[in-house]
């Protein structure tokens, strides 16, 4: 097993990218989350131009287990889109790599809030965020995966 302590952040690689848009695949309800469900997201995931210097991976032991998207929003606000390996997930990591973003934004970035968005279905993940001390600000619904689905936008203010 991958030991998610020892991993490192950087910068996305395109090889890694095209693995997480085409061979990662989640489970059941958690497939939502498969980049090929929404083209724009696939889009953006694979082409270099459209992810620009944003995207960032997760690797441990040589081995991707994650990634995750900066999109700067007003205020010193930023909002993070993440996933987890999906043959890591419900396993109890999810803190610990949100953790890790955490302390990437923290100590490379100038932002002073850090947003997540969660598919309301999502119960899973918004467990973790709320552990980890989120808030929630808004419940709303938003236009994916060739649908509408309603989406609770959680808050956290970065200590420094």
């Amino acid at each position: 097993m991958t030991n998610i302590a020892s991993a490192h952040i950087s910068a996305l690689t395109q090889n890694n990218a095209l693995k997480i848009a085409n061979n990662w695949h989640y489970e059941a309800a958690y497939a939502f989350y498969d980049a090929m469900n929404d083209q724009e997201d696939y889009q953006e995931l694979i082409t270099p131009q459209l992810r620009g210097n944003r995207y960032f991976q997760v690797v441990a032991d040589a081995a991707l287990i994650g990634f995750f998207c900066l999109e700067p929003l007003t205020n010193g606000k930023v909002e993070i889109g993440l996933g987890l390996k999906p043959e890591m997930t419900g396993q109890g990591l999810g803190i610990k790599f949100l953790s890790m973003i955490e302390a990437f934004v923290k100590t490379k970035t100038d932002y002073t809030m850090i947003l997540l968005s969660v598919a309301m279905f999502n119960l899973r993940a918004q467990k973790v965020y709320h552990k980890a001390g989120y808030q929630e600000l808004e419940r709303k619904m938003v236009n994916t995966n060739q649908s509408t689905y309603e989406f609770v936008i959680l808050a956290k203010p970065i200590s420094r």
